[in-house]
Protein backbone atom coordinates (compact mmCIF):
# COMPACT_ATOMS: atom_id res chain seq x y z
CA UNK A 1 0.00 0.00 0.00
CA UNK A 2 1.25 3.46 -1.07
CA UNK A 3 2.67 5.69 1.86
CA UNK A 4 -0.07 8.25 3.05
CA UNK A 5 -2.89 5.43 2.27
CA UNK A 6 -5.16 4.09 5.04
CA UNK A 7 -8.72 1.98 5.28
CA UNK A 8 -11.50 1.99 7.68
CA UNK A 9 -14.37 0.21 7.97
CA UNK A 10 -18.17 0.95 8.85
CA UNK A 11 -20.16 -2.05 10.04
CA UNK A 12 -23.36 -2.25 10.25
CA UNK A 13 -25.77 -5.90 10.89
CA UNK A 14 -29.20 -6.47 9.26
CA UNK A 15 -32.72 -7.64 10.82
CA UNK A 16 -31.17 -11.19 10.36
CA UNK A 17 -28.28 -11.02 11.97
CA UNK A 18 -26.07 -10.28 9.09
CA UNK A 19 -22.69 -8.43 9.23
CA UNK A 20 -22.34 -5.70 6.19
CA UNK A 21 -19.31 -4.19 6.03
CA UNK A 22 -18.74 -0.56 3.79
CA UNK A 23 -14.57 0.34 3.56
CA UNK A 24 -13.54 4.12 3.22
CA UNK A 25 -10.16 4.03 1.77
CA UNK A 26 -7.95 7.17 1.73
CA UNK A 27 -4.90 8.11 -0.51
CA UNK A 28 -4.55 11.87 0.43
CA UNK A 29 -7.47 14.10 0.63
CA UNK A 30 -9.39 11.61 -1.74
CA UNK A 31 -11.47 9.10 -0.03
CA UNK A 32 -13.40 6.12 -1.71
CA UNK A 33 -16.35 4.03 -0.29
CA UNK A 34 -16.63 0.44 -1.10
CA UNK A 35 -19.37 -2.27 -0.07
CA UNK A 36 -17.74 -5.96 0.78
CA UNK A 37 -21.64 -7.00 0.26
CA UNK A 38 -22.62 -5.73 -3.28
CA UNK A 39 -19.74 -4.38 -4.75
CA UNK A 40 -20.77 -0.86 -4.93
CA UNK A 41 -18.48 2.21 -5.06
CA UNK A 42 -18.47 5.52 -4.82
CA UNK A 43 -15.64 8.46 -4.54
CA UNK A 44 -16.51 10.71 -1.74
CA UNK A 45 -14.39 13.82 -0.33
CA UNK A 46 -16.74 14.46 2.56
CA UNK A 47 -18.61 12.87 5.10
CA UNK A 48 -17.75 9.28 3.56
CA UNK A 49 -18.28 7.31 6.71
CA UNK A 50 -21.88 9.27 6.55
CA UNK A 51 -22.31 8.05 3.25
CA UNK A 52 -21.73 4.52 4.11
CA UNK A 53 -23.96 4.43 7.08
CA UNK A 54 -26.40 5.57 4.73
CA UNK A 55 -25.75 2.77 1.91
CA UNK A 56 -26.11 0.06 4.74
CA UNK A 57 -29.50 1.44 5.85
CA UNK A 58 -31.21 1.67 2.36
CA UNK A 59 -29.47 -0.61 0.02
CA UNK A 60 -29.32 -3.62 2.60
CA UNK A 61 -31.19 -2.76 5.40
CA UNK A 62 -28.14 -2.97 8.03
CA UNK A 63 -28.61 -0.13 11.23
CA UNK A 64 -27.78 -2.18 14.00
CA UNK A 65 -23.90 -0.56 14.64
CA UNK A 66 -22.17 -3.73 16.57
CA UNK A 67 -20.32 -1.80 19.05
CA UNK A 68 -23.53 -0.66 20.38
CA UNK A 69 -24.94 -3.65 20.76
CA UNK A 70 -21.81 -4.77 22.49
CA UNK A 71 -22.40 -1.92 24.84
CA UNK A 72 -26.04 -2.64 25.51
CA UNK A 73 -25.43 -6.52 25.94
CA UNK A 74 -23.30 -5.81 29.41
Amino acid sequence: MPQGSSTSKVSRWDHHGREHVVRVLRAGIQRTIRCDTCGWRRGAQFLPWLKAEEHLAEVHQATVDPATARQSSR
